[in-house]
């Protein structure tokens, strides 16, 4: 084998295993295992997505608030496309109503139904059983307080740049 591949083989097997890369791997990792649990809670025993809950959660956040899909697709990081799918399957479920803006006929208002914060109720019943579960049970409560404490300073500097 080459020098230059062999060099070039033990570096990457080095990058490859940084702390870095496993420490945010295990980050991503976790959080992508408890979304999964997560939504396959809500699926099962609610009929929902975790991703249409996180609807829900916006809507219900401020009641009367007027909430524009851009404006969901913006807090949810989805694209507006997306957005409009989901809201269109939403509405059709009969958790949510689209109104038109008051200020300009360009926008769509979407606001929770009746049986959009009733299965939101039900819903993050079975969310916080999940999360207390398998974020909150496995950690001492110091340790959870420095995680939860972490993470926002994390999201703080993402913010800002």
């Amino acid at each position: 084998m080459n020098d230059t591949i062999r060099t070039d083989d033990e570096a990457a097997a080095r990058a490859a295993n940084s702390a870095l890369v496993h420490d945010f791997g295990l980050l991503i990792k976790s959080a992508t295992r408890l979304e999964q649990r997560i939504d396959t809670a809500l699926r099962q025993e609610c009929g929902i997505s975790h991703t249409m809950m996180e609807v829900l959660i916006r809507l219900c956040r401020q009641p009367g608030e007027e909430v524009s899909q851009r404006q969901l697709a913006d807090d949810l990081t989805l694209t507006s496309s997306g957005t409009t799918r989901l809201i269109d399957r939403m509405e059709e479920a009969g958790l949510v109503r689209r109104l038109p803006s008051p200020e300009d006929r360009r926008v769509a208002l979407v606001e929770p139904t009746r049986q959009g914060r009733a299965a939101f109720l039900r819903a993050a019943d079975v969310h916080a059983r999940v999360v207390q579960r398998y974020f909150v049970d496995p950690l001492d409560p110091g340790d959870y307080a420095r995680l939860t404490h972490a993470l926002g300073e994390i999201d703080d500097a993402l913010r800002k740049d």
